[in-house]
């Protein structure tokens, strides 16, 4: 324990060393501001919640307000509603870390954020994940595997933060701006955290959108049969709506088995974000600043599981699930609108080239992975 209560990592080995990253500050008596409204929630009891939301709602309301608008311009003009909140957010940062919004959009940013991503645990089941057969299965999972690894080893060559590879690497391998909104939540934090989580999910959204133009040329030159077509798209595109998109632009059958292995990568989140808490975990002596905190397992996390079994034995009735989803998407945009509210605009200058080129290389290699792969499976193998 250094002066004034702060901990200090350690330097650590094999890939999850994050000794580039700045000290991540846990000091014992001094919370941060941030910190503070979260604390009074979880530690002083129902008769302080009143107190609370009254800091809480004007940054809440705001952070909907921006979140309705995006899924608005969505509708009517096209294009991601993710994307349009993390905009609308960013241009109203000036505003709202002045005032007494922010609060408020301290709490949608990680409570309302976790919330989604617990939910999202209610689109899945083990059956739709078993009709890709264990091969394609075998397939998508080493993709991930490869990419995430990649992503580390290609940030340390370009001298990037062994964090920001594993929260591209992540979110190129699974499914895109909820992956990485999901990875972001168990890493270590500092005052580079926010900027490159907007930095992330702006440059998944533009990849994802050129892959879902690009991808059908490949399959088409390839003359992949719809079998392996939809494990390259599946495996390969970030957001579920542009494997969709490339998909069906092919055949039914393609975009069937697309669905199908996207699917899969969304299943993955769950077992990827554990590992990533648990290899930090292993790796840091963190100081306990509060009782119960760093647990083993998120409780967000515990919820998309408890929902995933749930979905997979029949006791989600489709109704609920469909209502689940929908709720979860809309924690998220809530969620983004209010990381897009924390995040200056000119701050993402300090990203740099480099990171954008790490984004472009891990989709390039995973798509390459998968696409050496179809010549491996025979077709319709399963």
């Amino acid at each position: 324990m250094a002066a004034g209560g702060v901990a200090r990592r350690r330097a650590l080995p094999l890939i999850f060393d994050w000794s580039d990253a700045q000290t991540v500050d846990i000091t014992l008596d001094r919370p941060k501001p941030r910190e503070t409204l979260r604390a009074s929630w979880r530690n002083n009891g129902p008769r302080q919640w009143p107190a609370a939301f009254g800091r809480a709602w004007p940054g809440l309301l705001l952070a909907v307000v921006i979140a309705v608008a995006s899924a608005f311009v969505a509708e009517s003009r096209g294009g991601p509603t993710l994307l349009y909140a993390l905009l609308l957010g960013m241009a109203l940062n000036p505003v709202a870390m002045e005032g007494k919004a922010r609060p408020g959009v301290d709490l949608a940013a990680r409570n309302v954020l976790r919330a989604g991503v617990a939910l999202l645990g209610a689109r899945i089941t083990f059956e739709q994940i078993g009709t890709l057969g264990w091969r394609g299965a075998a397939l998508i999972v080493a993709g991930i595997v490869v990419t995430i690894t990649f992503g580390i080893v290609a940030a340390r060559a370009l001298r990037l933060s062994r964090r920001l590879g594993v929260l591209t690497g992540g979110a190129t391998a699974i499914c895109g701006a909820s992956a990485a909104i999901a990875i972001a939540t168990v890493l270590p934090r500092d005052d580079k955290s926010d900027r490159e989580l907007i930095f992330t999910i702006a440059g998944i959204t533009l990849l994802s959108t050129l892959a879902m133009i690009l991808y059908p040329l490949i399959v088409t030159a390839a003359r992949l049969d719809p079998h392996q077509a939809g494990l390259f798209l599946g495996g390969t595109i970030h957001d579920v709506a542009q494997v969709v998109g490339a998909g069906y632009s092919i055949s039914p059958d393609t975009g069937d088995f697309a669905v199908l292995a996207k699917l899969l990568r969304v299943a993955m989140l769950l077992p990827v974000v554990v590992a990533i808490s648990l290899a930090l975990r292993h790796r840091f002596r963190r100081v306990e600043t509060r009782r119960g905190s760093d647990p083993l397992l998120p409780r967000f996390l515990l919820v998309f599981a408890a929902l995933v079994l749930a979905g997979s034995f029949g006791l989600v009735p489709a109704a609920a699930g469909a209502a689940l989803n929908a709720i979860a998407r809309a924690c998220l945009v809530v969620a983004i609108a209010a990381v897009g509210l924390k995040t200056s605009p000119l701050e993402l200058k300090r990203v740099g080239a480099r990171a954008f080129a790490l984004l472009v290389i891990e989709a390039a290699a995973l798509a390459a992975f998968v696409l050496g792969a179809q010549f491996v499976i025979a077709p319709g193998a399963s």
